[in-house]
């Protein structure tokens, strides 16, 4: 039951955009508990923050999609692994748009309580998206 709530909550939310679907999979509170490199890291969101989370974090890439690898499901979590790619169409963390594809690897934790992902626990390959930026980013050599 929980994988399937994940792999919905990854089409619907992240990879279609869907901010409205986020009230039918999450609680009434999210934490992330752990995510380097998240400016949400640590932080306890509300359901508006969390939609507000997620639009902001689509806007650079508003066509990313994960890709889900491997999931597991236990009593109150299910952990996956996933692949994730996206064209870089708008201004990222001092990087200009550069409608580049960019992609990454990570894992994720969500939690659950009452059947609502309730928080994660992830770990991503961020240096290799910074790594992307800045080789897209860099200007050819003049001669």
């Amino acid at each position: 039951m929980k994988k399937k709530i994940v792999k919905e909550f990854i089409r619907k939310v992240w990879n279609e955009g869907d901010i409205e679907a986020i009230s039918d999979f999450i609680g009434t509170k999210y934490t992330i508990h752990h995510d380097p490199g998240d400016p949400w890291e640590g932080m306890t969101l509300d359901m508006q923050a969390f939609k507000d989370r997620v639009s902001k974090s689509r806007t650079p890439f508003p066509d990313q999609r994960f890709y889900v690898q491997e999931i597991f499901e236990n009593e109150r979590s299910v952990a996956i692994t996933w692949l994730w790619s996206g064209t870089h169409s708008e201004d990222f963390a001092g990087f200009p748009a550069s409608e580049k594809q960019i992609k990454m690897s990570g894992a994720t934790v969500y939690y659950f309580e009452d059947n609502r992902i309730t928080g994660h626990w992830q770990i991503t390959d961020r240096l290799s998206v910074f790594r992307q930026l800045q080789q897209a980013s860099a200007k050819p050599d003049k001669k």
